[in-house]
């Protein structure tokens, strides 16, 4: 017996399972191996890709949260391997871009938001409850710890891990923590860049591209300097200063020390 609304237009893979109470519109279409699970709304416009799992209460593809919107043609682009846990909800584009992007491999934990407009990289953990404002660009490996709150429009690169329940407002650049409000750099993810296969060569060459730029104090442009000079030559000083190049919406400040009492 069919539990589920299937509309006769969506394209759907081989093996992919939908199951009870779930409903596909038309303009939908769904990569082999593919799992989706009870009381699942993909709405028109969704592209998922090969075996991804889809948990109850998701909602895939539903129109933006944006009073700009005006019915406009856009899509939500899901990759392969994707982990979509409990009452996730990730929304379409707006003319803006035309499309909401998630890349392969993900893990976005129970009750996540992705708004319009966003593109989330590959490998990335977004805890529960973690919610992406609009036109926010997160880059591969990133982890984002529960309750993160992401501003519109900033930039968080490759490798970042956030403190659970950071207000992020500011850009976060490549391979560091991120914690405390307002957000700060708390030093390099060390951690995270070994489990990844970095050297302790390109570990201790991250860690003094950012004594330059967050710990020694220095003017930004003093800094960006610096490391032209010294670590420019490098492909993490590569990375670090074409990130900073592009912040258009500024930087997360230096680690501050807590006073204590």
């Amino acid at each position: 017996m069919v539990l589920y609304d299937l509309h006769p237009d969506a394209k759907i893979g081989k093996d992919v399972t939908i199951s009870n109470f779930t409903t596909i519109c038309e303009d939908v279409e769904i990569g082999e191996g593919t799992w989706i699970g009870p009381n699942v709304t993909i709405f028109p416009g969704a592209r998922i890709g090969k075996r991804c799992k889809i948990f109850p209460g998701s909602v895939i593809a539903a129109v933006p949260q944006d009073l700009k919107f005006a019915g406009e043609y856009t899509t939500v682009e899901i990759g392969d391997d994707n982990t979509i846990r409990e009452c996730c909800t990730i929304n379409r584009g707006t003319a803006a871009s035309g499309k909401t992007v998630i890349g392969n491999g993900n893990l976005l934990m129970a009750y996540v938001h992705v708004a319009h407009d966003c593109v989330v990289g590959s490998h990335c953990v977004l805890a529960n409850n973690a919610t992406l404002a609009g036109h926010i660009v997160l880059g591969d490996w990133v982890i984002l710890g529960g309750k993160t709150a992401c501003l519109q429009f900033i930039h968080i690169g490759s490798h970042v891990i956030t403190q659970g329940g950071a207000l992020i407002d500011k850009d976060v650049p490549p391979f560091i923590k991120a914690a405390r409000y307002p957000i700060q750099y708390c030093g390099v993810n060390s951690l995270g860049l070994q489990r990844r296969g970095f050297s302790q060569q390109s570990i201790n060459t991250i860690t003094d591209i950012y004594r330059y730029i967050f710990v020694k104090g220095l003017p930004l442009p003093d800094a960006v300097e610096l490391v032209k000079e010294h670590y420019g030559h490098t492909d993490e000083g590569k990375q670090v200063l074409a990130f900073i190049g592009n912040a258009d919406t500024g930087l997360l400040s230096g680690f501050k020390s807590v006073r204590k009492g």
